[in-house]
């Protein structure tokens, strides 16, 4: 199965869901984005080690990096390797005198990991394919987040709860104008509506 290598590109608070967060990875070389929701605690967990903040006491994730430090473990990469029933699965791949061996775990757990061991984060062409969104009409400086940065026009509101009375290409305009808003999780909704629609045809 083909790799791809994702950045973390934006961390965003979720419209529908107050305690809830997407965390947006980017392909590196291309334009698909994987939006997955987070709870709160989990995205401060990824925020603090992206900020580089440097709390009075270690948070879970700083212990658990302290500790693999400790007994000479290397975090060399997370992999995202499953989505099942809507859930994605993670694999913290590792080294110990030589020895390679993986670990089991949430996918926002294995982010936080990464940005703290700064390794690379990858992904299946086949998990993007069924759950990642296309940014189109994109420039360098929105994708990179580089110098000014053009505040996204708001969308006006769609009703997820009933997104199977608007037509495809209705669905299609409302993608692309909530992906500009940078809201991921209204696009990953939309997304998978017109997923089911293709698989229906």
């Amino acid at each position: 199965m083909k790799r791809i290598e994702l950045d973390i590109v934006a961390l965003s608070h979720s419209v529908t869901q107050s305690h809830n967060y997407a965390v947006v990875l980017g392909e590196r070389r291309g334009q698909r984005r994987l939006p997955i929701v987070i709870g709160s605690f989990e995205a401060q967990a990824i925020a603090v080690a992206m900020e580089r903040m440097v709390p009075n006491r270690p948070l879970t994730h700083d212990l658990f990096k302290n500790a693999l430090d400790t007994f000479n473990v290397e975090l060399r990469e997370v992999v995202i390797n499953n989505l099942l029933d809507g859930i994605f699965y993670a694999r913290l791949v590792c080294v110990k005198n030589g020895e390679v061996f993986e670990i089991d775990s949430r996918t926002s757990d294995a982010i936080a990991m990464a940005v703290r061991f700064d390794c690379p984060i990858f992904t299946y062409d086949f998990i993007l394919e069924a759950a990642g969104v296309v940014l189109e009409d994109q420039d360098e400086e929105g994708v990179e987040g580089s110098g000014e940065q053009r505040p996204a026009a708001t969308p006006k509101a769609i009703d997820i709860t009933a997104l199977e009375t608007y037509s495809a290409e209705a669905l299609h305009n409302r993608l692309q104008e909530v992906l500009e808003a940078e809201d991921y999780e209204t696009a990953a909704k939309i997304r998978d509506e017109l997923k089911r629609r293709e698989q229906k045809s």
